[in-house]
């Protein structure tokens, strides 16, 4: 079995002179930093006082599972001879809040649109999200449905 180590680091940026010394007195503002890369500004939901131009932790939770399940779709397709020209995907996720003010993920939904070379690779091009499903690590780490709705167009060419 292989290991795999992943080390982000995390700095607040929102201390407006106070510190925490209120639930008002402070930004949710923070970066994500992981050496080598561009930081990523972060902030919690509008709905927890947050910043709206910012990243927060469920928009990156949502777009980790899309992403995960994209690039293991991609080596799918690349393995099974299905050459995919394009790939969006319009994931949604949906979180409940409890009245306590936590919550938690009750599901997420990926909707891939692809685009293939050719009409006969589309029924196949479907199929493999199943197989990307079963290898995404993202997807086999939650507790909640992940569900799949994708669909599959041939390549307009010009």
């Amino acid at each position: 079995m292989k290991v795999h180590h992943y080390d982000t680091k995390i700095t607040w940026t929102g201390n407006r002179g106070m510190g925490t010394k209120d639930y008002k007195a402070y930004d949710r503002s923070h970066v994500i930093s992981v050496d080598g890369k561009d930081d990523i500004m972060g902030s919690s939901d509008v709905a927890f006082r947050g910043d709206k131009t910012k990243h927060t932790p469920e928009d990156l939770f949502v777009s980790t599972l899309s992403s995960c399940h994209m690039l293991w779709y991609l080596h799918l397709c690349a393995l099974n001879g299905i050459i995919v020209t394009e790939y969006i995907d319009k994931a949604t996720g949906v979180m409940e809040e409890d009245a306590a003010g936590s919550g938690h993920f009750t599901k997420v939904i990926l909707k891939p649109e692809v685009t293939v070379a050719e009409k006969n690779m589309i029924e196949k091009a479907n199929e493999l999200h199943r197989d990307a499903h079963k290898m995404c690590f993202i997807a086999n780490s939650i507790n909640f449905p992940l569900v799949h709705e994708p669909s599959a167009f041939v390549a307009q060419h010009a």
